[in-house]
C-alpha cells in the first residue's frame, strides 16, 4: 500500500493514477488527521507526504508516526524545498526527498524501492512479534536463565549464580527451548537477539 497525504487534490489523483498504471495500490489522504485514522499497520506500506499543509505539517506528522514507533519508508515531497528541508527530513527517518514537480517515472522508482523497504520492515516487525508472544510464555526462572544463556554462560556458571544445581538449569534450559519452538541453543540465541535489548531486558526482570 502506498499512502499518499497531500493537500494539493491535483497531485494525489495524478500520483494514484500513476500507480494504478503498474497495479500499486494506494489511499489518499488530504491531510493528516484523516490519513492516522485509516492507517493500518498490518499492512506493508510506504507514505509520500508532503511538506507544506494547514493544520498539521508533514514534519509533525513524521514525528507523530516516530512517537508512536511506526516504521513507515517516507518520501517527502515539497514545492518549495531546500537542503536544510530535505536533511532534517532524512535525520527523522525518511528515506528520500523530491521536490515539485517530479518526473513521474523517477518517483514510481522511487515509491517501488520504498515498497521494498516497507517488505523488508514489516517482515522484521512481524518477527519481533512472534518472538515476543514467545517469551511472553516463559515463566520468570525461565527467562532469567535464558538471558544469561544468550550472554554465553555455561549451565554450570547459570547453577553457581542462580544457586540451583546444573540438572535443574538443564531442565529449565529444554523447558525454554520447547516453548520457543527451537531444536537446539544456538538457534535459540539467534532468535532472541533479534528482539530489541531493551524489551528482552525488560522481559528477563519480570517474575
Amino acid at each position: 500500500m502506498v499512502y499518499i497525504v497531500d493537500d494539493d487534490q491535483d497531485l494525489r489523483t495524478s500520483l494514484a493514477w500513476l500507480l494504478e498504471s503498474v497495479s500499486i495500490e494506494s489511499q489518499c489522504f488530504a491531510g493528516a488527521d484523516e490519513f492516522l485514522r485509516r492507517y493500518d499497520p498490518k499492512l506493508p506500506a510506504c507514505l509520500v507526504l508532503d511538506v507544506r499543509m494547514p493544520e498539521t505539517s508533514g514534519f509533525q506528522l513524521q514525528d507523530m508516526l516516530n512517537e508512536r514507533g511506526i516504521a513507515l519508508p517516507t518520501i517527502f515531497v515539497s514545492a518549495h524545498g531546500d537542503i536544510p528541508m530535505s536533511v532534517k527530513a532524512m535525520k527523522n527517518g525518511a528515506i528520500d526527498f523530491v521536490e515539485k514537480p517530479y518526473n513521474p517515472q523517477q518517483m514510481l522508482e522511487r515509491i517501488q524501492a520504498a515498497l521494498k523497504s516497507a517488505v523488508q520492515v514489516h517482515a522484521g516487525m512481524e518477527q519481533r512479534q512472534q518472538l515476543q508472544s514467545k517469551l511472553g510464555l516463559l515463566t520468570g526462572r525461565e527467562r532469567e536463565i535464558l538471558m544469561m544463556v544468550v550472554d554465553g554462560k555455561a549451565s554450570k556458571v547459570i547453577a553457581r549464580e542462580l544457586n540451583i544445581s546444573v540438572k535443574t538449569v538443564d531442565v529449565h534450559r529444554t523447558k525454554i527451548k520447547d516453548k520457543m519452538g527451537v531444536s537446539s541453543i544456538a538457534m535459540l540465541v539467534r532468535e532472541v537477539l533479534n528482539v530489541p535489548a531493551d524489551d528482552a531486558g525488560e522481559r528477563s526482570g519480570r517474575t
